[in-house]
């Protein structure tokens, strides 16, 4: 059995439903003995208003690992790489708008100032222990890059 059909421009095209993939940017600053993270102010749907990593969708002609490092700059102007997998997150109700798949990525850095562009609102470095309510499964994913890294 054929799984696949060739569309006219000569690609194939898989005839199942398929899963989206996103990757999100986890970037740590310490400042005087506390700890920030990075976060964007969602301008759009799902969770507009609400607080969440900067991350987006993979582009066709890039890694994962670049996907991070676009959307990062997209949406705080911030350029970095070389940043660790936190991990793969793949909660089948993780995203209201389908099976999206993500891949988280981690830093240490200074505390670049942050500039919102793109589809985030806002852009803003918090404290550790004082953050609002994180979209999507973002708290998850916080947890495992605080672990990662060795964070107290």
């Amino acid at each position: 059995m054929i799984d696949y059909i060739k569309t006219s421009d000569g690609l194939y095209a898989y005839r199942y439903p398929r899963a989206s993939i996103t990757a999100d940017s986890v970037l740590f600053a310490e400042q005087d003995g506390q700890i920030f993270v990075l976060l964007i102010q969602r301008g759009n749907e799902p969770y507009k208003g609400c607080w969440a990593f900067p991350g987006g969708f993979l582009n066709m002609d890039e890694t994962v690992a670049r996907c991070a490092e676009r959307e990062l700059e997209e949406e705080t102007g911030i350029v970095m790489s070389g940043m660790q997998l936190v991990g793969i997150y793949s909660n089948v109700e993780r995203d209201p708008r389908g099976r999206v798949i993500t891949a988280a990525y981690t830093a240490i850095t200074t505390m670049p100032q942050a500039t919102a562009a793109d589809d985030a609102a806002d852009a803003k470095w918090w404290p550790i222990n004082d953050l609002p309510h994180l979209a999507f499964d973002h708290e998850t994913i916080l947890n495992d890059a605080i672990k990662l890294m060795k964070i107290k």
